[in-house]
Parts: C-alpha cells; structure tokens; sequence
C-alpha cells in the first residue's frame, strides 16, 4: 500500500470527519504524506495542518474543483497551491455560490417526483460550508428511498434521474489558471469515473496538456487495476506525471479507504518526484 495520498476530503466538503479528525485517521492507517482536496473550498487547511504536526504527516494543501468541459462534469485536483492566492479564492467562492443555487434545483426536482423536504434534509447533513449532492444522498438514504450511498446516487442524482439538474461550473481554462499561478500542480481527478470514449478522451488529454495540466490520477480508490494500468500508459503517452489518491470522504461514504491505495505502477513519474516530503518515501514502483 501506498504512504502517499493525494486526494481526500473532510465537513469542510462532503466528507463525514472533521479535518482534524481525518489526519488522525490517516496517521492510523500508515499515511505519511496527505492532501486534502475538499471540493471548492481550502477552508479545513489550517485545522488539517495543525493536527499534522503531532503525528508527523506532512500535509498538501490542496483543493478538488469542479469544471464543466463540453457539457460534462469533471474535477481537477489543485495540489501545493497557495490558498490563499486571490484568484483561486474568488474562483472557489464563485463555484461554492453555485452549488447553493444547484441545490435549490435539485429538492424542486425531487419534490416534481414526490419528495418534499428534501433540501432542509440535505443541510442537515452539512457540518461546513460546502451544499452537495452527497448531502442529498445520505438524506434520501436517511429515509429509505435507497439502501447505500452508491445506490441512491444512481436512483436519484445521475442524468437522467429525477434529482439530475445540469449545472455550469468553472471552465477547465480558467481553473488550470488559477492552480497554477498559484504555485500548484493541476491533477485530473479520477479520470477513469467519466465514462469518455476513446476519442473524447484523448482530446480531453490534449486539451488539459495545450493549458498546462500537470498530471492524471493514475491510481484511485474508484479505479479498477484495469484502469490504473491503462492511465498510467496514457500519463507516460502524454508526458503527464502521475498522482495517486483514496478519494476518502470517511467510513460511511463508499469510497476508498485513506491509504488502502496501490503504489503507482513501474515507469509512472510521480507527482510528488521533486516534493522534499515524499523524497526519502519509496512508494513510486510497484
């Protein structure tokens, strides 16, 4: 198992541990280097980097946003940034704005099929500041409309069901830009998540190369071994580096568990390769 990674998320988000509470599991669990990548905001860094210190993990500051790219949802992890670059801030403030108006849409098509109550149910699940669809997930789930997270999300959230609402977020442009200028490295999360065809796929990797993408999730906790052999080719194909990342978001959740992650596969170069925290960490082969 891999001591690096790169890609989790706390309350700040739709994550169910506290920042503090999240290192503390990451340290049981062997992790010696940790990004947190809540979605659209950085504001469990401080509590994250505190909690750190004691149980010598050196924590990333990172960040997971959210980017429309020809009509289809994707996510970019901002990893090393600075937080507090004003650009980046205003970009996350404006996508945040966003999702309380996504939210809004999403309980009035819920109550169009019959479920009411469902947005005052979805923040009660909010600890943070961050309004999601996970939110509405463990809600419908809290009252029976689905066994499981990963269930309710297919009867409920994804197009074509009746809590789907299209919604326009950052342009993939403007949040390269910002994670860059900002002193980080732009990752493409989960790439393996977005059901691209070949072809749509590609141009997506040209695309994010021409902006200055850094790197592609090889390894995820939503990756088949299949997958993760098959974009750690595309990474080395691209010229890109290659990041690997849980996406825990706590044990409740049905994501992957933090640290129960491969190593990133032979010939992979690693995000992290200049990094001083990761450079005594021989985690880069498998």
């Amino acid at each position: 198992m891999s001591c690096i990674d790169l890609h989790s998320h706390s309350t700040v988000s739709d994550g169910s541990l506290a920042p503090a509470d999240l290192i503390r599991h990451a340290a049981q669990q062997g992790v010696k280097v940790l990004a947190l990548t809540d979605h659209d905001d950085v504001a469990g860094l401080n509590a994250a980097r505190t909690a750190a210190r004691p149980v010598e993990i050196s924590l990333i500051a990172g960040a997971e946003i959210s980017v429309t790219w020809r009509d289809r949802t994707l996510h970019i992890v901002g990893l090393k940034i600075d937080p507090h670059y004003p650009a980046l801030q205003q970009g996350l403030r404006a996508i945040r704005d966003g999702r309380v108006d996504r939210a809004a849409k999403i309980a009035e098509a819920l109550a169009n099929s019959g479920i009411d109550g469902s947005l005052e149910g979805a923040y009660g699940f909010v600890r943070e500041n961050i309004i999601s669809r996970t939110h509405f997930a463990c809600f419908l789930v809290s009252r029976g409309y689905a066994g499981n997270m990963k269930n309710v999300f297919k009867k409920f959230l994804v197009k074509g069901r009746p809590g789907y609402v299209p919604h326009r977020w950052a342009e993939l442009a403007d949040v390269v830009r910002w994670i860059k200028d900002s002193g980080g490295r732009a990752v493409l999360a989960h790439p393996g998540r977005y059901g691209l065809g070949g072809a749509t796929l590609r141009q997506l990797l040209e695309e994010f190369r021409a902006l200055g993408g850094d790197a592609l999730e090889v390894v995820s906790g939503s990756h088949t071994p299949e997958m993760t052999q098959r974009f750690a080719g595309l990474a080395a194909e691209y010229g890109f580096l290659a990041s690997c990342g849980s996406d825990y978001h706590g044990p409740d959740r049905g994501y992957g568990e933090i640290g129960r992650i491969p190593p990133l596969p032979s010939g992979c170069a690693p995000v992290w390769h200049d990094w001083p925290e990761a450079s005594a960490l021989a985690v880069s082969a498998a």
